[in-house]
């Protein structure tokens, strides 16, 4: 990086200006210098992390008609080793949409039971209002 340039990520007196000037101003571009003081140095590894796996998604989109994203796909060179390991993420995927399904039938089981459970009280909610019972509405007649 050019050290001689007037704003980089240091404690610079131009920085400091700046990141004075910006709380004075609005306190969130005071807060950005500030993070551009500290983080500064970094900034191009977590730029050049960011483009890599954003390419790697979209690139993933292409290959595999919109399937979903499974982190950057490198072929290792060995087609055997490609091979076996494409067909271990088909098996993967497999496994996933049964469990998925598993829940979805799981979830139903827990909604039906919590509707019965529901029901159950409402009903005896009813007797015991109809019967004049502890839970009757003082005012209303039972029916």
């Amino acid at each position: 990086m050019n050290q001689s340039a007037l704003i980089r990520p240091d404690w610079t007196p131009a920085t400091i200006a700046l990141m004075v000037l910006g709380f004075v101003v609005f306190w969130p571009l005071g807060l950005a210098m500030l993070a551009y003081i500290l983080f500064g140095e970094r900034l191009k590894s977590f730029k050049k992390d960011a483009n890599s796996t954003m390419d790697g998604v979209f690139s993933s989109f292409r290959r595999g008609g919109g399937r979903g994203y499974r982190g950057p796909q490198f072929g290792t060179g060995n087609v055997a080793f490609d091979d076996w390991r494409e067909a271990e993420l088909a098996r993967l995927d497999e496994e996933r949409r049964k469990l998925d399904e598993m829940r979805e039938q799981f979830d139903e089981y827990v909604r039906e039971l919590r509707r019965a459970k529901d029901q159950e009280e409402f009903d005896r909610f009813m007797r015991e209002r109809n019967s004049g019972g502890p839970g009757s509405v003082p005012g209303f007649p039972a029916h």
